[in-house]
């Protein structure tokens, strides 16, 4: 398998909220990309995770090169081609901005796509940008794809106003473009709501196919009813392991493992080991042979409502 994703970079608020600093992230082999990131600093609307810290929403640069991406020679040499960026708020403060570059191939199938109801909060989902890699067939289709609140992975993340997971798509009848997915071999999605003040909606999906997955392992865990732990809600794993039974009456307090941790301070989290963490998803992971990971919390109205964690 080829990773769809090739670098994840976390990028956080100076002290006086100025500036957006370099925080660390997953690279790999790419120490040279690596040595042109940990020294930048982006103000407000500069640079792609200034542009996402305005926006208040995903971004998508489909190319690098002709985005105004500020690495770009880097970029060009490491053979990255194209990459999201995600912001974290809490209420009208940003916590954090979480980017995942790629690298386009030949073989590179799979989805990061932005749908949003438009400034006039129409009744439905339209498709605003997206990086399909190869998947030339399937791009076309979606982008003259709509989804009513309710219908579709983007249509119930919308209407749940949740973080969701759809395992093996191409079977899902939820799944509306099902058909064409397994043309190409995409086989779970994820997707995450963003809303606006306005009133507008966004939601990023991101759908993995199997060679060139965009995590080996996705994970969705939430506060139970009483609001004192972390329980599993979904997730989908390569290894095919049960996910749902394993974490049966397992539960994650705050400020335990990476989860935990995350649930805690509602800043997202990098890591290229996870050999520390001790938790019941951190167990699962050393035992699958999983190691690097990004947690990112889904906040709304000031509280966390769900914790995604990526296996890369």
């Amino acid at each position: 398998m080829k990773p769809f994703i090739r670098v994840a970079e976390l990028w956080l608020p100076n002290r006086d909220r100025r500036w957006l600093e370099f925080s660390g992230g997953l690279y790999g082999d790419l120490t040279n990309f690596r040595a042109a990131s940990e020294g930048l600093q982006f103000a407000f609307n500069e640079g792609l995770p200034g542009k996402v810290w305005a926006a208040g929403r995903p971004i998508i640069l489909k190319t690098l090169e002709s985005s105004g991406f500020v690495r770009v020679e880097a970029a060009e040499e490491a053979g990255l081609t194209c990459g999201v960026a995600l912001p974290v708020f809490a209420g009208d403060f940003l916590m954090a901005v979480v980017a995942f570059l790629c690298g386009d191939t030949e073989a590179h199938f799979g989805a990061i796509e932005l749908w949003t109801n438009g400034p006039d909060e129409a009744p439905f989902l339209t498709h605003a940008d997206g990086y399909y890699g190869a998947a030339e067939t399937f791009e076309f289709n979606s982008r003259r794809t709509k989804f009513p609140r309710g219908y579709g992975l983007p249509g119930r993340v919308w209407k749940n106003n949740m973080p969701m997971m759809v395992r093996d798509l191409s079977s899902s009848n939820t799944f509306l473009r099902r058909e064409q997915a397994a043309e190409i071999g995409v086989n779970r999605g994820l997707g995450i709501p963003y809303s606006l003040p306005s009133g507008q909606i966004w939601v990023l999906t991101l759908l993995s196919a199997l060679e060139t997955p965009l995590a080996r392992r996705f994970e969705i865990w939430a506060p139970n009813a009483a609001g004192d732990a972390l329980v599993f809600n979904n997730g989908d794993c390569d290894t095919h392991a049960d996910l749902a039974a394993e974490y049966d009456g397992q539960t994650i307090s705050r400020g335990e493992g990476l989860l935990g941790e995350v649930w805690a301070s509602g800043i997202p989290a990098i890591r290229d080991d996870v050999t520390c963490d001790q938790s019941v998803a951190g167990q699962s992971a050393r035992a699958a042979g999983l190691s690097s990971t990004v947690v990112l919390p889904f906040i709304n109205d000031g509280k966390l409502k769900a914790a995604i964690a990526w296996y890369l």
